[in-house]
């Protein structure tokens, strides 16, 4: 109990989301929120402001006219992206470095961590879903309980290894049992010492369980689908990488066919110079 007790001591290590980031995902789960709350909000931190702007001018979105405002920003793209943009590079500082317990190059859960926000994005946009910026953050810090886990899993990485193999667990339950925690269930711990809504608490917690979301909650089965079309990609596929349940009626619940799963695939592919661009304009 003591070992589990230092490890989540250790949240207090995180660079924890900014004012302005807390703040705007009030606005994004407040449905009377307009376009000028989060205009007011941005408008004034000058960093942020000219880091989303970069973004927003990148070759991954491909508007046709110059971004020069905030204003500007969100009528091109909407509350939801403009938000999970700003979270994104909010997010940077913590999930850059290498996790070598997780057999991750610097930057390399980073380019991953973007990389499953967007493809979750896409899905929920897909699904009509009217909480996607939720989903997206979800996404996006799903995995931060990698980064304080790291240490731990990197010298217990042995005796998970045996677990694993020895008696058939997935490396989530391989971590619990060596280390006491899990990275979902200390994400999760994370999420609620940053005061997140319990709807982003549970999607983090459960990303690797889509099974425990209700029938009516598409939320989790969409960052799951994500995170596996991730790894069949090859992005973010560490140590852990293979070592996870496959869940096929999760992905039967979202009504995506394998052509619907081929062609995300297939558009993320013909993105991936300019949502590398993205990434580095972000801060990884």
């Amino acid at each position: 109990m003591k070992k589990i007790e230092e490890i989540i001591k250790e949240i207090e290590k995180l660079k924890p989301v900014s004012y302005i980031g807390d703040k705007i995902m009030d606005i994004v789960s407040n449905p009377d929120s307009s376009l000028s709350d989060l205009v007011g909000i941005v408008k004034y931190d000058q960093g942020m402001t000219a880091n989303l702007l970069r973004i927003c001018n990148s070759a991954y979105f491909g508007l046709a006219n110059e971004i020069v405002s905030i204003k500007q920003a969100v009528a091109y793209l909407g509350i939801d992206k403009v938000a999970s943009l700003i979270m994104m590079g909010n997010s940077a500082d913590n999930l850059s470095e290498a996790q070598e317990g997780y057999d991750l190059t610097e930057g390399e859960l980073w380019r991953y961590s973007v990389s499953s926000a967007l493809l979750a994005q896409d899905l929920a946009e897909k699904r009509n879903l009217n909480n996607v910026s939720l989903v997206f953050t979800a996404a996006l810090l799903k995995d931060i309980g990698k980064v304080i886990l790291n240490t731990y899993v990197k010298d217990s990485f042995e005796a998970i290894s045996k677990e694993i193999q020895d008696n058939g667990l997935t490396f989530l339950d391989a971590e619990k049992k060596v280390i006491g925690i899990d990275h979902a269930e200390l994400g999760a711990r994370v999420a609620e010492q940053w005061n997140f809504s319990p709807a982003m608490v549970n999607i983090i917690r459960n990303h690797h369980h889509p099974d425990k979301a209700p029938a009516d909650d598409l939320t989790i089965p969409i960052v799951y689908v994500a995170d596996c079309i991730c790894m069949m990609m090859g992005k973010g596929v560490g140590s852990d990488g293979l070592a996870y349940t496959y869940y096929q009626d999760i992905v039967n619940r979202l009504h995506f066919s394998d052509v619907d799963i081929q062609k995300t695939i297939v558009g993320f592919r013909e993105k991936l110079e300019e949502i590398e661009e993205m990434v580095s304009l972000s801060g990884g």
